[in-house]
């Protein structure tokens, strides 16, 4: 059997796929894909969960016991000792789960665990856009609006480990609609949620609704993008997600509009694609554990 001490697994917990993945050297090794089942909430997919783990390492011949953690990217707001604290309106029991003593009893495996957008920028800044940048953001444009921010190369966490992370929730009209975190006008509310690939698709064929649906998109995200710019000062501004698949469609025009409306006297922030796709949140969770080590 294959040494299990260079392995790390990881949960990328998603509103639509459950992704679980085998790490070892920065490298995603095997992964496998569930039905989330959010509305079910977190306690009924945590027993599926454990035996899709348990399932990738026999299948690589990996010693579960042996690994070096369980990391979990999770939509919603982490604090510093493991709790979710929000995770607005998907797994709604979440909170009440102490997901580090669920790893320790059903896995044997100490459990180091945040936002899912953080561990998709620690992902990029490992091993794919963001490398060898030490202050960008990451967007990730998917059912809803992910946002996480390195700043000196430290993630932004704050007091209740929120910082960064509320960029879909910038308001972006102030007499907006209600938002289900409380506020009016947020970005994921003012942009339309729709199915980008057909929508793109539309629009290239010349839909004047798809159109106009598309433009006001990327009118939202760019006025997200700035805001997140004049907070945190990045160099490079990283665009994952499912919706940044289709990058060539809005990508160019999203840039043109931000540095446009973007106060940067000292010159203009990159704005990039992502590069690992679905990896990212994996091994940016699988990361977490080293780093949870090393502050251990």
């Amino acid at each position: 059997m294959a040494s299990g001490s260079m392995h790390t697994l990881a949960v990328d917990i998603g509103g639509t796929r459950i992704k679980v993945g085998l790490v070892a050297q920065r490298r995603l090794i095997a992964q496998q894909l569930l039905e989330a089942r959010s509305h079910e909430g977190l306690q009924p997919q945590l027993p599926r969960i454990a035996a899709a783990l348990r399932d990738l390492c026999g299948a690589n011949h990996v010693d579960l016991a042996a690994c070096h953690g369980l990391g979990i990217a999770f939509p919603g707001v982490i604090d510093d000792q493991g709790w979710v604290l929000d995770s607005y309106g998907k797994y709604g029991d979440a909170p009440q789960i102490d997901l580090r003593a669920w790893s320790q009893q059903q896995l044997g495996l100490t459990l180091a665990i945040d936002n899912d957008a953080r561990a998709a920028l620690l992902g990029e800044w490992l091993a794919g856009a963001g490398k060898g940048c030490n202050d960008f953001v990451m967007v990730t444009l998917g059912t809803g609006i992910g946002t996480s921010a390195l700043m000196s190369g430290q993630l932004v966490r704050g007091r209740h480990g929120q910082a960064g992370i509320l960029g879909g929730h910038i308001t972006v009209r102030y007499d907006g609609k209600a938002c289900v975190c409380g506020n009016r006008g947020c970005a994921e509310t003012e942009a339309p949620r729709a199915d980008y690939a057909a929508l793109f698709d539309l629009a290239r064929a010349g839909d004047p609704r798809a159109i106009a649906q598309r433009d006001r998109s990327i009118e939202v995200w760019a006025a997200v993008l700035v805001s997140l710019i004049h907070s945190y000062d990045p160099e490079r501004v990283v665009m994952g997600g499912g919706v940044s698949e289709g990058a060539a469609d809005f990508l160019a025009e999203l840039t043109r509009q931000v540095h446009s409306r973007a106060h940067t006297p000292w010159g203009r922030v990159e704005i990039v694609p992502a590069l690992l796709g679905n990896s990212a949140a994996l091994l940016g969770a699988a990361h977490l554990v080293e780093r949870h080590e090393e502050n251990s």
